[in-house]
This record gives structure tokens, C-alpha cells and sequence, in this order.
């Protein structure tokens, strides 16, 4: 064997013992833990795919990161970087948007673990993507039931002596129909009091006043709107005057609404489901 050759075959094992010198100090070196994480958004984004016409698309909506730790102060410098902003899972949306993708719905999660595992590419950290059947949406909640005021007529004459009402706003007043002097309807009363010569409906005023609703508190409230003789409430033997212009004075079940010289037992109820 010549000079020469043997001074090539030596060449080669010095160069291949380099080589594998060099790559067992790579895989030595303990990645910094902002590393792990550029390295698992550069793992993600060569996921991206093309779907044509200039589309890209991320096939996974779910990423689960495992991380060796193998001591309590190795994990808390992990989880120290991990919590920051912008968060992993900010990075890697922002990744993949920057590749194309129009990623909204992606989960992230971090996992520890005290020591790497066989099956993983890298030797710190093994990365999983996963496609999960999106969770359906939640149905809206059911309204609150709403309530039904029942009023029934116990002085003066009205259209019907007992009303079940529902609604935002119940007006009360003397005449069905309310209008202007131009014959123009301006309000239609739901608690008509008729016209009548006697002096408890004359003392019921066509506008007297409305009930309105609330749907938030859930409480009716009585309004004067205006009238001549006055609106009130008698709760307890006594009368709450309620004056115009006002919130209004809260209803409750019992309580007798004053019209002037009339007077409206209040009663509630649930209203009955619509039917589907």
C-alpha cells in the first residue's frame, strides 16, 4: 500500500471521528429553554400546507408540548419562560399567520416530564399535533320566565272585570282608544274603564297611567301619566301616592292600584311557555 493512500485513509477516520466528537457535543448541550420554544413554532410552521389558489392551511388545532425536566430547578426555569409574553401559544399563532395561515381556533398545552422520552425527535422536548373534533357551541341559556300581571277591576267599570297581561308596558285609562282632536289614535288603553255618568269612572283619566316591566330586576312599576285625580297604590291598609314624572313606584303581588276614585287588585304570575 502506497504513501499516499494510507495518508487518505487516515485523513477520512480523523475526519469521521470529527464529526462524531462534534455531534455528541450537540446532542450534550442543554438547550435554553427560549430555544425549545422557537424550536417547537419552527416545528408547527413546516406543517403548513398548500391547498391551491394561494391557500395555506394548518392541519392541527390542538399542540401538546412535553418537556424534560429532570430537577425542580430546571423546571422552574422552563415554566419561568413558558408563562411569559407573549405565550407559546401566541408565538405559534402568530408563526403559522406569518406562513399564510388563517389559524383562530389553536390549543396549547405544556407538559413536564422528569426525563426525555425514546420516541421523541429532540432530546429535550417531544411535540405532538393533533386534529380534535371541535366542541359544539353552547346553547344560549333560556330566558327567564316572564311574568304575567293579573289585574282585576274591584271599583269602577271597565271593558272585562279581570285581565292577564303581559308585556313591557300595560296603559291604563277610561276609553279603549285614545285620540287627538284631529281623530288621530294616540294610545290604546289595555285596562279600559268605560265611559260611564258615574263619578268613579269620570275620576279615571283617558292617559291615567301604565304599567311597565323590567326585565333585568324582574319587578313591575306603576306610572302616573298626568292624570286629574291622581294615581296610587294601597299596600298594607295605607296609600302610596305615585307621583308623575317619576321612576315610578314598584308593584308588588296584593297590592291595589288607586285610579283616581277606581281601583285594580294587582296579582302575578309566570307566563304560561310558548308553544315550539
Amino acid at each position: 500500500m502506497d504513501i499516499r493512500r494510507k495518508l487518505q485513509q487516515l485523513e477520512a477516520k480523523i475526519g469521521s471521528t470529527f464529526d462524531r466528537t462534534v455531534g455528541e457535543l450537540v446532542q450534550a448541550r442543554t438547550r435554553e429553554p427560549l430555544e425549545i420554544v422557537h424550536a417547537a413554532v419552527d416545528i408547527a410552521a413546516r406543517e403548513v400546507q398548500s391547498v391551491g389558489r394561494g391557500r395555506r392551511v394548518f392541519p392541527f388545532n390542538a399542540i401538546t408540548l412535553t418537556v424534560a425536566a429532570p430537577s425542580r430547578d430546571a423546571r422552574a426555569r422552563l415554566e419561568a419562560v413558558f408563562d411569559a409574553e407573549p405565550s407559546l401559544r401566541s408565538r405559534m399563532i402568530q408563526r403559522l399567520r406569518a406562513e399564510g395561515c388563517a389559524v383562530e381556533q389553536l390549543d396549547v398545552k405544556v407538559e413536564f416530564v422528569a426525563r426525555p422520552q425514546k420516541t421523541w425527535a429532540q432530546p429535550e422536548f417531544g411535540i405532538e399535533l393533533l386534529r380534535t373534533p371541535e366542541a359544539p357551541a353552547p346553547a344560549p341559556p333560556e330566558p327567564p320566565a316572564r311574568e304575567r300581571i293579573e289585574l282585576t277591576v274591584l271599583q269602577g267599570a271597565a271593558q272585562k272585570r279581570a285581565y292577564s297581561l303581559g308585556g313591557d308596558r300595560i296603559d291604563l285609562g277610561r276609553c279603549a282608544e285614545v285620540r287627538d282632536s284631529h281623530h288621530r289614535l294616540i294610545r290604546t288603553n289595555h285596562v279600559a274603564f268605560t265611559e260611564q255618568p258615574d263619578a268613579v269612572n269620570r275620576s279615571v283619566s283617558r292617559r291615567h297611567a301604565h304599567i311597565s316591566y323590567d326585565p333585568r330586576a324582574q319587578q313591575f312599576r306603576l306610572h302616573d301619566d298626568g292624570s286629574e285625580h291622581g294615581t296610587g297604590i294601597v299596600r298594607d291598609g295605607r296609600t302610596v301616592p305615585v307621583p308623575r314624572g317619576t321612576r315610578g313606584v314598584r308593584l308588588l303581588s296584593g297590592d291595589e292600584i288607586v285610579l283616581g276614585e277606581a281601583r285594580v287588585r294587582v296579582r302575578f304570575g309566570p307566563e304560561p311557555p310558548q308553544a315550539r
